[in-house]
C-alpha cells in the first residue's frame, strides 16, 4: 500500500534568477591562468636547449618561438570548431566518447589525467623557482616550499574553499599588464637596466643542427599547456555561450602569442643566457625594468598566478575523475561529494601524486617540463581527429573547410607528439608513454569489473518479489555484560529465533563464564565454540555456515565505540576480524550496534 500524502496549495510563483555565468574576461581569469602562466616555464624551456649551441643557438629562440606561435594558431581555431560541435563541454573526452570509441575516450582521460597533475606540479615549481630568484637565500628549500604550498592547496580544497573567476582577474591582470611592460621596457631599451650575476646552467657545447632545434621546439610547447581548457568549460559561459566561448578562445591566443613572442624578442636582444638558480623571466624582468619595485611586482605576480594555476587543476581533476567514475572507468567513490560538494578522493589523488613528482624532481621546474607536452599533445590529437570524423558525419554547412582544418591541425599535434616523446624520451618521458597505458588498463580492468557486478546484480531486469524466510539470528559474546545485554535485547527485537555464541580462547575459565550466564540467565540459547586458530571470526563463521542451511543468516555485533582521538586503539578490534570473514558469506547479513561512551 501506498500512502498519498494531502498536496498542499501552490503558493505564489517564485522566479530564482539565474546564475551568472562567464565573460570573455572571466572566462579567461577562470579557466586559463595554466596556459598564461606557461610563459614562465615554456621560453625558458627553449632557452635551456639552445644554449647549448652558444650565442649561435640562442639565436634561433625567436623562429623557434615563431614555430611554436603558428602551432597555437592552429590549435586555437581548431578548438573553436570544437566549442561549436560541443556546446556542453567535455573536450577531447568528449569528443572520443562519441566518435572514436571507449578506448580511445579513455587514452583521452588518462592524457587529462597526467596532465593536471603536471600542471599542478610544474606550476608550484616555476612558481617557487620565481621566488628563489627574488630571494636566493631560499634556494636550499626548494623542495621544502613546494610541499608546503602544495599542502596548503590541498587542504584548501579539501575544506571546499573556492575562488570565483572574478577574483582571479586581478592576478591575472597584474601577471599579463607586467609581461607586457617588461616587453615595452625592453624593447624601448637600448642596453639592459641590470644584468644578473651569476653561472651558467649549461656548459657542454653542440652544433646548430635540425634535431636541436626540434629538441627546443618540443620543450617549447610545454607553452601550449591550457588551451583546451575553455572548450572543456562551454557551459560556464553566459548566453551566447558558444560566442563567447569561441571569443575567450582567440583572446587567449592573441595574449599567449604575443607574449611568447615578445619575451623570444627580448631573450635575443639581451643575448640571455640561462643562469643557474635564476630563472630567464627573472633575468628579462631585470635587463628590462632593473632590480627596482617592478621587478618585484612581476615576480610575486607570477608567484601568486602559478599558485592559481596549480589550483585550477584541483577545479578539474576531481570534476573529471567524478565523469570517469559515472562511467564506472574509476571506482565509484571518486563521484562521492562531500557536504561542501568536494570530491576529496580527486582532491587526495591529485595532491598526493604532485608531491610524488615533486620530491623526484626535487623541486626543479626544468626536470618537469619535459614531461608536461606529450599529454597535452594526445589530447589535441585525439579532439582534432574526433573532430574530423564529426563533420563527416554530420556535413554541416563549410565541413569541407572544417575537415580540413581539423586534419592539418590533428597532424601537427601527432608530429608534435611524436617529436616530443623521441627528444624528450631519455629525459624522462619514457615515463609518461608507460604511465598513459598502464592508465587505460586500469580504467579498462575497473569498468569491466562493474560490469561483472552489474550483471551478477541483475541491473535493468525486473526482480522476482520478494519472499520472508526462516531468519537465524547469532548473537556473538565475549562476557556477560551491560553490552551483551544491547546486543541481546536488539537481536530479540530483530526475532525470536536468537542463539549465542561464546568462543573459548586460550587462558579462558569456561566454567567462570557459564556460571555468570547461569546466574544472569536471558533465556537465550547459548553455544560455546571450541577456538581452533587463535581467532574469533574463523569458528563464529564455520559455525554460522554448518548449522543454519539455506536459511537468512543475521549477526548481531555489538561494539564499544570511543568517544575520540586516541581513545579509539584502545579497543580489542575482534569485531573487524569477525566482520571481514563474515562478508565473505552472501547470505549472512552483519549487524554492527554500536554502544556510545559517555
Amino acid at each position: 500500500m501506498i500512502a498519498l500524502l494531502p498536496r498542499k496549495s501552490p503558493g505564489p510563483a517564485q522566479i530564482v534568477p539565474e546564475r551568472r555565468g562567464l565573460t570573455v574576461p572571466t572566462g579567461l581569469a577562470g579557466l586559463s591562468l595554466d596556459a598564461m602562466a606557461s610563459v614562465s616555464y615554456g621560453p625558458e624551456a627553449i632557452v635551456l636547449v639552445l644554449a647549448t649551441a652558444g650565442g649561435l643557438g640562442l639565436g634561433m629562440t625567436l623562429p623557434v618561438t615563431l614555430a611554436i606561435a603558428a602551432l597555437l594558431a592552429v590549435l586555437i581555431a581548431s578548438y573553436r570548431q570544437v566549442i561549436a560541435a560541443f556546446p556542453n563541454g567535455g573536450g577531447a573526452y568528449a569528443v572520443a566518447k562519441k566518435h572514436l570509441g571507449d578506448r580511445t575516450s579513455l587514452l583521452a582521460a588518462a592524457s587529462l589525467i597526467v596532465d593536471y597533475v603536471l600542471n599542478v606540479a610544474v606550476s608550484i615549481a616555476a612558481g617557487v623557482a620565481a621566488l628563489t630568484s627574488a630571494f636566493p637565500a631560499l634556494h636550499g628549500y626548494t623542495v621544502g616550499i613546494c610541499l608546503a604550498v602544495l599542502v596548503g592547496i590541498t587542504a584548501l580544497n579539501l575544506l571546499g574553499i573556492t575562488e570565483s573567476a572574478k577574483a582571479f582577474m586581478l592576478p591575472t591582470a597584474v601577471f599579463v599588464g607586467g609581461i607586457f611592460v617588461v616587453i615595452i621596457g625592453g624593447l624601448l631599451r637600448t642596453e639592459p637596466a641590470a644584468v644578473t650575476a651569476g653561472t651558467a646552467a649549461v656548459s657542454d657545447i653542440h652544433t646548430v643542427g635540425v634535431l636541436l632545434l626540434l629538441k627546443a621546439f618540443s620543450s617549447g610547447c610545454a607553452a601550449l599547456t591550457g588551451v583546451e581548457a575553455i572548450a572543456n568549460a562551454v557551459p560556464s559561459f553566459e548566453q551566447p555561450r558558444v560566442r563567447r566561448a569561441q571569443r575567450a578562445e582567440v583572446a587567449l591566443g592573441l595574449l599567449l602569442g604575443t607574449m611568447l613572442i615578445g619575451l623570444a624578442v627580448l631573450i635575443e636582444k639581451f643575448s640571455l643566457q640561462p643562469i643557474e638558480g635564476t630563472t630567464v623571466l627573472s633575468q628579462l624582468t631585470e635587463a628590462a625594468l632593473g632590480h627596482g619595485i617592478g621587478y618585484y611586482v612581476v615576480q610575486f605576480a607570477t608567484v601568486i598566478l602559478l599558485a592559481l594555476a596549480a589550483n585550477t587543476s584541483y577545479g578539474g581533476l576531481p570534476t573529471l575523475t567524478r565523469l570517469l567514475a559515472d562511467d564506472n572507468c574509476l571506482p565509484h567513490r571518486f563521484s562521492v561529494a562531500t557536504p561542501r560538494r568536494v570530491y576529496r578522493y580527486g582532491v587526495l589523488t591529485l595532491g598526493i601524486s604532485a608531491a610524488v613528482l615533486v620530491v623526484a624532481a626535487a623541486g626543479s621546474m626544468n626536470a618537469l617540463v619535459p614531461l608536461f607536452a606529450i599529454g597535452v599533445f594526445v589530447g589535441f590529437t585525439i579532439a582534432q581527429t574526433g573532430m574530423v570524423r564529426h563533420w563527416w558525419l554530420t556535413r554541416a554547412d563549410g565541413w569541407r573547410w572544417r575537415i580540413a582544418l581539423n586534419g592539418f591541425g590533428a597532424l601537427l599535434t601527432f608530429v608534435a607528439a611524436v617529436v616530443t616523446t623521441a627528444m624528450k624520451f631519455t629525459e624522462g618521458a619514457w615515463l609518461i608513454v608507460v604511465v598513459l597505458p598502464l592508465l587505460m588498463l586500469g580504467m579498462e580492468r575497473i569498468r569491466n569489473a562493474y560490469t561483472r557486478i552489474g550483471g551478477s546484480r541483475g541491473t535493468g531486469a525486473v526482480p522476482a518479489r520478494p519472499r520472508p524466510t526462516g531468519t537465524a539470528i547469532i548473537v556473538p559474546i565475549a562476557e556477560v555484560c551491560e553490552l551483551s545485554r544491547e546486543a541481546l535485547s536488539a537481536a530479540l527485537s530483530i526475532g525470536e529465533d536468537v542463539t549465542a555464541v561464546h568462543v573459548c580462547l586460550p587462558g579462558e575459565s569456561t566454567t567462570a563464564f557459564t556460571k555468570a550466564w547461569d546466574v544472569w540467565h536471558p533465556e537465550v540459547r547459548l553455544v560455546l565454540l571450541e577456538d581452533s586458530d587463535a581467532t574469533v571470526g574463523g569458528p563464529v563463521a564455520r559455525y554460522v555456515r554448518d548449522n543454519f542451511g539455506d536459511r537468512r543468516k543475521v549477526v548481531v555485533i555489538a561494539e564499544i565505540d570511543p568517544p575520540s582521538g586516541w581513545d579509539r586503539v584502545l579497543p580489542s578490534h575482534r569485531s573487524d576480524e569477525l566482520e571481514r570473514v563474515l562478508r565473505r558469506m552472501s547470505d549472512t547479513v552483519v549487524c554492527h550496534l554500536r554502544v556510545q561512551v559517555p
